[in-house]
């Protein structure tokens, strides 16, 4: 094929590349809340599927460009974050996405074009554990806990003899106490209630 008809395939090529290019861009949401979000620093992917903030989490606030209006800020009692300029906004209950997209709406609204808004925990709410194992209370929460093996357990000294081992009852923030079988490849959230209850002889 001479040099010169394969130059002109090549570049009608390249048109063709740059075409497609320009038309997904401008089919794309222009939207304002499109930012990244990273979730978790280095949070396990089960649990950021499924996570809901709660009283408790501190969070780190990030807007891109705007340093004075970035924060790390903690879900008051009545689960909400005090922000600069928008002051209190609803976290109790919301996903990450959820709540750095009420935040990026609410810069919009007279204050930035365009905010650029991440979401991201620095610290979970805690975790219950009482009932019949050695050291009940209150655990701060850490990342790949399941029901499967015992770490959740032992993280409140193990087992007593009298406990029962074949399930334990688990109450998730908003919902009703629910027995769960063990072992269970259900992972431990932020915010669970977990009581080991006594067997009977």
């Amino acid at each position: 094929m001479p040099v010169s008809r394969i130059l002109d395939l090549s570049s009608r090529i390249l048109i063709l590349a740059c075409s497609v290019a320009v038309l997904a861009t401008a089919c794309a949401d222009p939207g304002i809340y499109t930012t990244p979000n990273y979730a978790t620093k280095n949070g396990d992917p089960r649990v950021n599927r499924t996570f809901r903030l709660g009283v408790g989490d501190k969070l780190k606030i990030t807007v891109f460009g705007e340093d004075n209006l970035s924060s790390q800020v903690e879900i008051n009692a009545s689960g909400q974050v005090a922000l600069p300029l928008i002051g209190e906004v609803p976290a109790k209950g919301k996903m990450l996405s959820e709540l750095r997209d009420t935040i990026a709406r609410r810069l919009a609204e007279g204050y930035l074009k365009n905010p650029k808004v991440n979401v991201e925990v620095l610290n979970f709410r805690p975790i219950y554990i009482h009932g019949e194992v050695r050291s009940g209370g209150e655990f701060a929460f850490k990342n790949g806990l399941s029901f499967r093996d015992a770490i959740a357990i032992a993280i409140a000294g193990g087992y007593t003899y009298r406990a029962q081992q074949g399930y334990l009852l688990l109450v998730r923030e908003g919902g009703q106490e629910e027995r769960l079988p063990l072992p269970s490849d259900l992972p431990v959230l932020p915010g669970d209630n977990i009581r080991i209850p006594e067997r009977f002889f």
